[in-house]
């Protein structure tokens, strides 16, 4: 656990999402589609930012991704700003790194209802790396991944 723990996500890197339909609804199909990501460290290297282009069959967006490492706490927090809804940030998912995996939680509520959230970055190696994001509506005792990221470094 240190401020370093995102220094592997620095550049370019091509994407690969995979995102449920409907998510808390039992559904099974999927939707593929690609993007690109470029992350860039900020607040001295205490913290980084990525700025994406996600390319949905319906039209491509923005979003960004601001994450701070405290010190004191040893916790990671990741907030994320959506292009199409420019003027809200969503609750930020605290967390850490251990044995080279990061898992990130927090409370949101969806259609009313609160729900956890978690993502977990994987597989991160020199020119790759793994992200999902998974929600849980009975406090954390189930699970539902819904989006996953494969990231592929470019030049």
């Amino acid at each position: 656990m240190s401020a370093r723990d995102f220094d592997f996500f620095f550049g370019s890197w091509r994407v690969a999402h995979r995102r449920r339909n409907k998510w808390l609804a039992d559904c099974s199909e999927w939707l593929d589609f690609t993007g690109t990501c470029t992350t860039i460290p900020t607040l001295g290297g205490q913290g980084n930012m990525d700025d994406n282009v996600l390319d949905l069959p319906g039209g491509a967006y923005r979003a960004v991704t601001l994450r701070a490492f405290d010190p004191k706490t040893q916790e990671w927090a990741i907030w994320w700003l959506d292009g199409r809804n420019p003027h809200t940030l969503d609750a930020p998912m605290k967390g850490s790194f251990v044995n080279g995996v990061g898992t990130f939680f927090a409370d949101e509520t969806i259609d009313g209802k609160p729900i956890k959230v978690r993502f977990i970055w994987s597989e991160i190696g020199a020119d790759t790396a793994h992200w999902q994001q998974a929600f849980s509506p009975d406090g954390g005792q189930t699970w539902e991944t819904n989006w996953e990221m494969r990231f592929t470094r470019t030049a």
